[in-house]
């Protein structure tokens, strides 16, 4: 999925400080307690990381559509 790429893409690229300087990569972020909601292909999808600013690390938890995610199981 080119999408789900160019989010690898430019993460694996970045040196985010804290979540101000995530959304000026991904506009559309959404902080939610100590996860990170990102929309993927256009909303189709929805990714749900935890960001570890400190050792710039990225933990991907879960890759779901919108529907899936709006039911709220993943939290």
């Amino acid at each position: 999925m080119p999408s789900l790429s160019n989010w690898l893409g430019i993460t694996r690229k970045a040196k985010w400080r804290d979540f101000t300087d995530l959304r000026k990569d991904f506009a559309s972020a959404d902080q939610v307690g100590r996860r990170t909601v990102f929309n993927i292909a256009g909303n189709k999808y929805r990714l749900i990381a935890r960001v570890n600013y400190q050792t710039l690390k990225v933990f991907i938890l879960h890759i779901m559509t919108h529907a899936e995610y709006s039911k709220g199981d993943w939290k």
